[in-house]
């Protein structure tokens, strides 16, 4: 990638651009609505997101353009002697940006965040429809280590 990226909080300015790219994948297009105007779930989920100090929704920009996204969720545990983990979710990079290296870019930036933030573990899970993603998380050093479940609601 020849121009630099640059990382920041979200605004509600950059909501119409994290949609597009959640929704630019075979199975976000099955579960995200990209429409004009955004569905106000979108926006109550952002104001949740942006009141929380243990949340953050990050994009990564090249000037002006949003080409990246993630969010990651700051959590204290009683286990690991009362320390905090970080979760990463929702990672996904502009169709015109991907095999660049704008993910990884994120991730690492993501680990180091977390680093500062004092978190003894940073954590995510891939749907396993993805096993791309998972390949990718495996080389940044991420290990399959437990087995998640989910139960929708």
């Amino acid at each position: 990638m020849e121009r630099e990226i640059k990382f920041r909080t979200a605004t509600e300015k950059d909501l119409e651009s994290i949609v597009a790219m959640l929704a630019d994948d075979f199975l976000g297009s099955k579960r995200e609505r990209y429409e004009h105007p955004l569905p106000t779930s979108y926006i109550k989920a952002f104001e949740a997101i942006t009141s929380d100090p243990n949340n953050e929704l990050v994009v990564a920009c090249i000037g002006n353009e949003v080409i990246g996204v993630q969010q990651i969720t700051f959590t204290p545990y009683i286990t690991h002697q009362g320390g905090w983990r970080a979760t990463i979710e929702g990672v996904r990079t502009s169709a015109s940006v991907r095999g660049q290296g704008v993910g990884t870019e994120l991730i690492k930036w993501a680990i180091q965040h977390a680093k500062e933030r004092g978190c003894h573990l940073i954590q995510l899970t891939t749907d396993k429809q993805r096993p791309d993603a998972l390949r990718f998380y495996e080389r940044i050093g991420f290990k399959a280590t437990h087995e998640g479940l989910k139960l929708k609601l």
